[in-house]
Protein backbone atom coordinates (compact mmCIF):
# COMPACT_ATOMS: atom_id res chain seq x y z
CA UNK A 1 0.00 0.00 0.00
CA UNK A 2 1.25 3.27 -0.93
CA UNK A 3 2.62 6.05 2.07
CA UNK A 4 0.27 8.37 0.09
CA UNK A 5 -2.82 7.22 1.47
CA UNK A 6 -2.01 6.44 5.64
CA UNK A 7 -2.71 9.45 7.53
CA UNK A 8 0.77 11.07 8.75
CA UNK A 9 -0.78 10.95 12.60
CA UNK A 10 -2.35 7.40 12.43
CA UNK A 11 0.96 6.07 14.16
CA UNK A 12 3.15 2.66 12.81
CA UNK A 13 1.28 0.53 10.68
CA UNK A 14 3.21 -1.97 12.06
CA UNK A 15 2.66 -0.97 16.10
CA UNK A 16 1.31 -3.31 17.99
CA UNK A 17 -1.48 -2.66 20.35
CA UNK A 18 -1.34 -4.17 23.83
CA UNK A 19 -3.35 -6.83 25.01
CA UNK A 20 -6.28 -5.78 27.20
CA UNK A 21 -5.97 -6.53 31.18
CA UNK A 22 -9.15 -7.42 32.47
CA UNK A 23 -9.91 -5.04 35.56
CA UNK A 24 -11.90 -8.03 37.10
CA UNK A 25 -9.96 -10.01 39.56
CA UNK A 26 -7.90 -12.66 37.93
CA UNK A 27 -9.43 -15.76 40.09
CA UNK A 28 -7.68 -19.05 38.54
CA UNK A 29 -7.78 -22.75 39.79
CA UNK A 30 -4.89 -24.60 40.59
CA UNK A 31 -4.46 -25.65 37.24
CA UNK A 32 -5.06 -22.49 35.52
CA UNK A 33 -1.85 -20.83 37.47
CA UNK A 34 0.34 -24.06 36.33
CA UNK A 35 -1.21 -23.25 32.40
CA UNK A 36 -0.25 -19.66 33.09
CA UNK A 37 3.39 -20.45 33.92
CA UNK A 38 3.81 -23.05 31.59
CA UNK A 39 2.87 -20.38 28.94
CA UNK A 40 5.17 -17.62 30.57
CA UNK A 41 7.85 -19.98 30.55
CA UNK A 42 7.12 -21.04 26.57
CA UNK A 43 6.93 -17.31 25.60
CA UNK A 44 10.56 -16.49 27.19
CA UNK A 45 12.01 -19.44 25.39
CA UNK A 46 10.16 -18.82 21.99
CA UNK A 47 11.53 -15.14 22.75
CA UNK A 48 15.21 -15.95 23.32
CA UNK A 49 16.83 -16.77 20.18
CA UNK A 50 14.74 -14.48 17.80
CA UNK A 51 17.30 -11.84 17.05
CA UNK A 52 16.25 -8.22 16.38
CA UNK A 53 12.80 -6.38 16.84
CA UNK A 54 10.88 -8.21 13.84
CA UNK A 55 6.87 -8.48 14.25
CA UNK A 56 7.10 -11.97 15.51
CA UNK A 57 9.82 -10.66 18.05
CA UNK A 58 7.28 -7.67 18.90
CA UNK A 59 4.58 -9.78 19.25
CA UNK A 60 5.87 -12.20 21.66
CA UNK A 61 7.00 -9.72 23.79
CA UNK A 62 3.71 -8.29 23.83
CA UNK A 63 2.19 -11.42 24.78
CA UNK A 64 4.58 -12.21 27.08
CA UNK A 65 4.24 -8.57 29.00
CA UNK A 66 0.66 -9.55 29.53
CA UNK A 67 0.75 -13.41 30.76
CA UNK A 68 2.97 -12.15 33.32
CA UNK A 69 1.24 -9.67 34.02
CA UNK A 70 -1.99 -12.18 34.28
CA UNK A 71 0.37 -14.33 36.14
CA UNK A 72 1.25 -11.76 39.11
CA UNK A 73 -2.32 -10.91 39.40
CA UNK A 74 -3.32 -14.33 39.74
CA UNK A 75 -5.16 -15.09 42.71
CA UNK A 76 -6.06 -19.16 43.37
CA UNK A 77 -9.51 -19.59 44.36
CA UNK A 78 -9.44 -23.48 46.82
CA UNK A 79 -12.65 -24.95 47.03
CA UNK A 80 -13.52 -26.09 50.61
CA UNK A 81 -13.95 -29.69 51.57
CA UNK A 82 -17.55 -30.33 51.35
CA UNK A 83 -18.27 -27.42 49.58
CA UNK A 84 -20.09 -29.49 46.34
CA UNK A 85 -23.37 -28.51 47.83
CA UNK A 86 -23.16 -25.52 46.17
CA UNK A 87 -21.54 -24.13 42.66
CA UNK A 88 -19.06 -22.12 42.97
CA UNK A 89 -15.40 -20.77 41.21
CA UNK A 90 -14.11 -24.66 40.56
CA UNK A 91 -17.07 -26.69 40.56
CA UNK A 92 -17.95 -28.96 38.05
CA UNK A 93 -21.72 -28.21 37.09
CA UNK A 94 -23.68 -30.95 35.31
CA UNK A 95 -26.51 -29.96 33.76
CA UNK A 96 -29.61 -31.36 31.90
CA UNK A 97 -31.72 -29.47 29.05
CA UNK A 98 -35.39 -29.06 28.52
CA UNK A 99 -34.75 -31.34 25.84
CA UNK A 100 -33.18 -33.84 28.42
CA UNK A 101 -29.71 -33.73 26.39
CA UNK A 102 -26.73 -32.82 29.21
CA UNK A 103 -24.22 -30.15 29.36
CA UNK A 104 -21.33 -30.48 31.59
CA UNK A 105 -19.17 -26.96 32.79
CA UNK A 106 -16.60 -25.87 35.12
CA UNK A 107 -16.27 -22.76 35.82
CA UNK A 108 -12.84 -21.29 35.91
CA UNK A 109 -10.93 -18.13 35.77
CA UNK A 110 -10.90 -16.15 32.15
CA UNK A 111 -7.64 -17.16 30.48
CA UNK A 112 -8.70 -20.63 31.55
CA UNK A 113 -11.95 -20.19 29.70
CA UNK A 114 -12.42 -22.49 26.38
CA UNK A 115 -16.26 -23.01 25.73
CA UNK A 116 -15.43 -26.27 22.94
CA UNK A 117 -14.17 -27.82 26.51
CA UNK A 118 -16.79 -26.66 28.61
CA UNK A 119 -14.89 -24.28 30.70
CA UNK A 120 -16.24 -21.11 31.13
CA UNK A 121 -15.01 -18.32 32.81
CA UNK A 122 -16.50 -17.51 36.70
CA UNK A 123 -17.70 -13.63 35.27
CA UNK A 124 -19.60 -15.31 32.05
CA UNK A 125 -23.45 -15.26 32.48
CA UNK A 126 -23.57 -18.56 32.70
CA UNK A 127 -21.23 -18.83 35.23
CA UNK A 128 -22.92 -16.12 36.82
CA UNK A 129 -26.12 -17.80 37.10
CA UNK A 130 -24.84 -21.05 38.13
CA UNK A 131 -23.15 -19.46 41.24
CA UNK A 132 -24.62 -20.52 44.11
CA UNK A 133 -27.02 -23.41 42.51
CA UNK A 134 -27.77 -26.66 44.10
CA UNK A 135 -28.45 -29.68 43.16
CA UNK A 136 -32.46 -29.60 41.69
CA UNK A 137 -32.19 -25.75 40.80
CA UNK A 138 -33.72 -24.44 37.57
CA UNK A 139 -31.70 -21.42 36.45
CA UNK A 140 -31.75 -19.74 32.59
CA UNK A 141 -30.27 -17.36 30.69
CA UNK A 142 -30.68 -16.46 27.36
CA UNK A 143 -27.93 -18.30 25.62
CA UNK A 144 -28.42 -21.44 26.83
CA UNK A 145 -31.93 -21.49 27.93
CA UNK A 146 -33.47 -23.47 31.25
CA UNK A 147 -31.51 -25.98 32.59
CA UNK A 148 -32.08 -28.19 35.74
CA UNK A 149 -28.47 -28.72 38.01
CA UNK A 150 -28.52 -32.34 38.02
CA UNK A 151 -25.12 -32.78 39.99
CA UNK A 152 -22.15 -30.42 41.62
CA UNK A 153 -18.39 -31.61 41.98
CA UNK A 154 -14.99 -30.15 42.28
CA UNK A 155 -12.21 -31.80 41.03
Amino acid sequence: MSRAFIKEDAGDPDELPERHQSAAPNYVTRQGLSALRRRVDDLRERLGPLPGDGRETRELRRDLRYFEGRLASAIVVKHETGSAQEARFGAIVELRREDGSALRVAIVGQDEAEASDGKVAWDSVLALALMGARKGDRIETEDTGALIVTDIHYP
